[in-house]
């Protein structure tokens, strides 16, 4: 039997709400793999699937506000592709943290293993070595841990850190699914092909979207399989991690797709090199107008989290958006 997908098309004050809100739709496309069927209305989708996309996600209330939640990245690594090195000192790292939260960042999440493409992994040694001076600064603060290790969550965990984003969908470490499971702590999990030293060496799909949508759902399966709560996880396309320029394109075009997930969706597209390759070779430190054009896609598409390196910017632009949006006209 041909598997049928629907991608709902995004409106304000019209037909079912998405997720709780703000967004709604009237209508969705039907997906399948060999191609488009067109278009049925909202009250014609399945009942399954019209039951995951409308179902609220009590986990990012404030989205409620209109607006998505805007996590801000801290890496403290040498070797990060957009700002490796820059929070080496544990001060400048923790005033980097203070200085987002202040500026609106809801979530600040620090990472001390690089995961750009070709980067070889780090021992846990190394990556609790790089984070154990931050901790007592960073109290009071709300964190999540970029790690893929079981060790670096519980210690991250015990310190105050509140959710995990897991760059393996919690595939790398056999212990981390039962670990976040008993901590009952929000768990991301991205999608991504092959391992970090490997994933952009040939990445191969047989249709992008579809193909992460459905495992991303096995995952998320998997999850909760292992006791791992539905309303915890967070699902994240992994933009650049195992695509090539097309298939994150065809992510991006066809985003509000993963709602169907019945999960909250982080985008985390940031200073990637997919904004040169659209927009002319411009350096990373060059890449904040894409990022902020990525951003804006993000929120039209109804995502709940934006992973940005930018904090204050991002928020402004969000904030302008909103403000010419349908709903305040």
């Amino acid at each position: 039997m041909v598997r049928r997908y629907y991608r709902p098309i995004l409106t304000e004050g019209e037909g079912l709400l998405l997720a709780g809100g703000p967004f709604s739709f009237a209508r969705c496309e039907v997906l399948t793999r060999a191609g488009s069927l067109g278009f049925v209305d909202a009250a014609d989708v399945p009942d399954d699937w019209r039951e995951r996309l409308t179902r609220p996600r009590p986990l990012l209330a404030r989205f409620e506000q209109r607006l998505p939640l805007v996590m801000g990245i801290l890496n403290i690594t040498p070797d990060s592709f957009s700002d490796g090195g820059r929070h080496d000192a544990p001060a400048a790292a923790i005033a980097a943290a203070h200085a987002m939260h202040a500026a609106g960042a809801t979530i600040i999440d620090v990472g001390a293993e690089s995961t750009r493409p070709g980067a070889p992994e780090l021992p846990v040694a190394d990556e609790l070595a790089r984070l154990a001076p931050l901790w007592s600064g960073l109290k009071g603060l709300p964190v999540s841990i970029d790690t893929r290790k079981s060790p670096v969550m519980v210690a991250a965990l015990d310190a105050g850190a509140m959710i995990v984003n897991d760059v393996s969908a919690l595939g790398h470490d056999p212990a981390a699914m039962a670990l976040v499971a008993q901590r009952g702590c929000p768990v991301i999990l991205m999608h991504h092909q092959g391992t970090p030293e490997t994933m952009q060496l040939a990445p191969q799909y047989d249709d992008a979207l579809l193909d992460v949508f459905d495992w991303l759902e096995g995952r998320i399966a998997a999850a909760t399989a292992g006791g791992i709560a539905a309303d915890a996880i967070i699902a994240d396309p992994g933009i650049g991690f195992g695509k090539g320029l097309e298939h994150n394109l065809a992510l991006l075009k066809g985003l509000s797709l993963l709602h169907g997930l019945g999960v909250p969706i982080l985008l985390g597209a940031s200073r990637k090199s997919l904004i040169s390759k659209l927009a002319g070779d411009v350096s990373v430190e060059q890449r904040l107008p894409g990022s902020l054009a990525l951003a804006l896609a993000g929120a039209q598409a109804g995502v709940q989290v934006l992973r940005v390196h930018d904090v204050p910017e991002t928020l402004q632009a969000l904030a302008v958006w909103r403000a010419c949006s349908i709903a305040q006209a």
